[in-house]
């Protein structure tokens, strides 16, 4: 008897077939992504992303700069964040920052997390009261990867 059948699995399927793709097609990954999400939403309580931009405009509305995130399960996930060199230093990414955690707080979340690379941002989220919940040396080559998680509203540290 097979390992697999022994655990109640189906054999192995010969006609299958694994590739890589440098080039994906987008419809393979809206489906990768709808299948996780589908799979979560059982393990979540039926939980799903509610997803949030909040940006930066010039007066004609041409976007400088922003934010991409969502809420899930109790928590913002600041996916990206990007301003032009020429617009930091003013405040704007405070606002932007303080602008999608208050959205996240009106939608039930109590913590933050996101991640940045060394040569990013590192210093401005630890002014916003983000704490390093883990360092990955070497991501980039001679750089680090750190992700950041932030509590809100006198929520205990994650």
């Amino acid at each position: 008897m097979s390992p697999a059948i022994a655990f109640g699995r189906p054999p192995p399927r010969d006609d299958l077939v694994v590739s890589l793709d440098v080039e994906p097609d987008p419809a393979d990954i809206d489906a990768i992504v709808a299948g996780l999400l589908a799979y979560n939403k059982e393990h979540t309580g039926g939980d799903a992303p509610a997803y949030l931009v909040a940006s930066l405009r010039d007066p004609d509305g041409a976007l400088l700069g922003g934010l991409f995130g969502a809420t899930y399960v109790g928590w913002l996930y600041v996916h990206s964040f990007w301003l032009p060199e020429s617009m930091r230093g003013r405040g704007h990414g405070r606002q932007l920052l303080a602008l999608a955690e208050e959205e996240a707080l009106r939608r039930g979340c109590r913590h933050v997390f996101l991640e940045t690379l060394s040569f990013q941002a590192l210093p401005f989220y630890e002014k916003c009261g983000y704490v390093v919940a883990s360092r990955l040396d070497g991501f980039p080559p001679g750089g680090a990867r750190y992700a950041l998680t932030k509590a809100l509203d006198g929520a205990a540290p994650a």
